[in-house]
């Protein structure tokens, strides 16, 4: 099962990103326990491996210049054919102004009417105040559905205070108790959907 993952922080090298790629990983790693996926994961500029290679990551930051152009170049369509191709897709986010990255919104924009049936993706919002919880709910998961998407679960908010602030793409597997925690909690709901709705498919 293909997971990529999309972050949209206009910060290159940004705890969103981090966290992303751990929130995906958990869930590939999960999907291996649950269903036996051997191939839970991917692996392929703004688009980069992760860590352990397995997941893609379409980071925004790299394809920002490039997103509004006329013409957007091979990066920006290589990103949209990677979440395209994908059957899993986390999308994150840090929370500006209460909602999610105006970065991601130009991105999600190039993607066509109901790009998104048939994949199931998963919202991630990374906000430095709990009481904008609610806007993985009532923000990005809609846009989400929008372009139709099934998403499984509530959207997974992370606050800041739970990861350190040098917390980074390149932390790889340092431990984060609190937000590993999370991660693991979030990505046992997760799975157990995720494989039931590909059997059903099947």
């Amino acid at each position: 099962m293909s997971i990529v993952t999309l972050v949209g922080n206009p910060r290159e090298g940004s705890r969103t990103l981090a966290i992303a790629v751990r929130a995906a990983e958990a869930v590939a790693k999960r999907l291996r326990q649950v269903h036996g996926d051997e191939d839970a994961g991917g692996a392929s500029a703004g688009t980069r491996p992760g860590p352990d290679g397995s997941a893609d990551v379409v980071d925004l930051a790299a394809l920002a210049p490039h997103l509004l152009a006329r013409e957007p170049g091979p990066g920006v369509e290589s990103a949209l054919k990677l979440v395209l191709d994908a059957e899993v897709l986390v999308v994150a986010s840090p929370t500006y102004k209460g909602t999610y990255t105006g970065l991601l919104k130009v991105f999600l924009d190039r993607l066509p009417h109901q790009a998104l049936a048939g994949k199931a993706a998963l919202p991630l919002l990374v906000m430095g105040d709990p009481k904008h919880s609610l806007a993985v709910e009532v923000h990005l998961r809609p846009v989400l559905v929008e372009l139709g998407a099934f998403v499984p679960t509530p959207g997974l908010v992370v606050l800041e205070s739970v990861v350190p602030r040098d917390f980074g793409p390149d932390s790889g597997a340092v431990a984060v108790p609190e937000l590993d925690d999370l991660l693991d909690g979030w990505a046992g709901q997760v799975a157990p959907r995720l494989s039931f709705r590909q059997e059903v498919s099947a």
